[in-house]
């Protein structure tokens, strides 16, 4: 993450944090060990000042070994930290000008392990990062990483004060022509809807042997107004804006009352929608014609997704917005997996279990955690810019941004080279590491927009950066990307 060669060109953000620790382990370390933890990790750094400027320069620790052991020896220690999660590699000493210093590297926690806190307490000892600073977790935010720490996922639940009238049987009827035309002849087929829905997981029995809506069959096939007894903030809005002269030229809302208002009726509203504009090629199969393409395969995924792992706890429901050249998804709650990881794949851990396999059933969502390397790839294939993951905090929310055009590129410029002298190049050197210290990683067209300077000029920069040691390159042409070397 840090080259400590380079020192002086970082800055304390939401990944670094730097502390003297010359007179001893400080106590704050505890709250940012919590903080970095519970958001995306980070490093802290002893031994090391800000000076004004905000560069980091190293002091010299007069016992680091000293330091080491307390350090290991408080982690270690339950009554202060609820769980260590670091391992001998984690912790090193590193010579900078003859000075020693100390890095401690903490990783994202697994949701397993979420909430880190401290002091034996949840509620007043979880932390999280925002910006250079730590704040303590709300009881919201604790109450969201508990439930996502648990084994059976979220929609799971049965809702025993709930009899079955809870669920629309207009929503259930089309489920099942829908499943019946993807798998003709499945055993369920001829199933009573009571029976049919207990086999997908919609309803299950309690002690007494009744039926019950699960939470999965409640968001799927329930009423609005029966799931907002279970969900206060569940809220369902799809905002269309074609015309910049009007606030919105169609919106769809589950609380409007004219509809059911579930998941399962929001996700066909909403998917012929965005796709309405979508040109489909002529194609026969079968001798019949095939109106899909990979970006409505796409689409789908990404629409099933935010549905599939939205924390219905949370706060800010699933916003889809669509303009002429861009459709955003937002959805309450955070990734229970490392962010760069759903992006490569092969790695699932869905928040509504559930859900997925009433949406597998007809066709819908991928289940070996797929669904977004394949957006990416439709969209890299298309010449289109790289769809945007941008995961937030407080309130927890994870949105998705896709454009729809090959000329448009990321509004992210922090310099106007028609209104402001150029930057000096220590600047530039300072921004890239900053952007790429926020942000996994970076195409060289993105920092070229971050700056304000030609592609030519950012990738000499660039170039600098990896001869330091600092950035390191990966893929090549289209797919190149610059990340911070770790």
């Amino acid at each position: 993450m840090i080259n400590f060669e380079e020192l002086e060109k970082y800055r304390e953000n939401n990944r670094i944090e730097a502390k003297k620790s010359v007179g001893g382990l400080p106590k704050s370390i505890w709250e940012t060990y919590s903080a970095f933890a519970n958001t995306m990790g980070g490093i802290i750094l002893l031994g090391v000042e800000e000076a004004k400027d905000h560069s980091l320069h190293a002091l010299d620790l007069p016992d680091p070994d000293r330091l080491i052991r307390e350090f290991w020896n408080i982690v270690n220690n339950p009554q202060k930290a609820s769980v260590n999660i670091l391992s001998d590699r984690h912790v090193q000493k590193h010579i900078i000008d003859e000075k020693t210093v100390i890095s401690i590297e903490i990783p994202r926690a697994q949701r397993s392990d979420r909430p880190v806190y401290i002091d034996g307490n949840p509620l007043s000892g979880s932390y999280r990062r925002n910006g250079e600073g730590d704040y303590r977790c709300s009881k919201e935010e604790v109450q969201s990483m508990l439930r996502d720490a648990a084994v059976r996922t979220q929609d799971m639940k049965v809702m025993e004060d709930m009899p079955l009238d809870v669920l629309d049987k207009d929503s259930v009827r089309r489920y099942r022509l829908r499943m019946k035309n993807f798998r003709p002849g499945h055993v369920w087929e001829e199933l009573d809807d009571d029976a049919f829905l207990y086999k997908i997981g919609a309803v299950a029995r309690d002690k007494e042997n009744l039926f019950h809506p699960t939470a999965a069959g409640l968001l799927m096939f329930g009423f609005e107004y029966e799931i907002v007894k279970e969900y206060p903030a569940y809220f369902l809005d799809y905002q269309e804006n074609m015309d910049p002269s009007t606030r919105w030229t169609d919106r769809i809302v589950s609380s409007s009352g004219d509809w059911s208002g579930n998941l399962y009726d929001f996700y066909f509203r909403v998917y012929n929608k965005i796709t309405q504009d979508i040109k489909t090629p002529f194609r026969l199969e079968g001798g019949d014609r095939i109106d899909d393409t990979p970006v409505h395969q796409a689409l789908r995924e990404a629409l099933a997704n935010a549905l599939i792992n939205s924390d219905y706890y949370g706060h800010g429901g699933v916003v889809v917005k669509k303009s002429s050249d861009e459709i955003t998804i937002t959805n309450p709650g955070n990734f229970r997996i490392d962010v760069e990881d759903a992006k490569s794949g092969g790695i699932s851990d869905p928040r509504n279990a559930a859900l997925i396999k009433m949406f597998n059933l007809i066709n819908i969502g991928e289940r070996a955690g797929s669904g977004v390397p394949n957006i990416y790839m439709v969209w890299d294939r298309l010449g289109f810019p790289a769809p945007e993951i941008r995961e937030y905090f407080n309130p927890e929310r994870i949105t998705l941004t896709l454009k729809l055009s090959a000329d448009k590129k990321p509004p992210i410029k922090i310099a106007d080279k028609t209104k402001k002298p150029p930057i000096k190049t220590a600047d530039k050197l300072e921004a890239i590491t900053k952007y790429l210290t926020d942000n996994p990683s970076a195409k060289a067209s993105e920092l070229s927009d971050l700056l304000g300077i030609s592609a030519r000029r950012t990738r000499e920069i660039l170039k600098k950066l990896i001869d330091d040691g600092i950035v390191s390159v990966e893929g090549g042409n289209r797919n190149r990307v610059y990340r911070l070397r770790r």
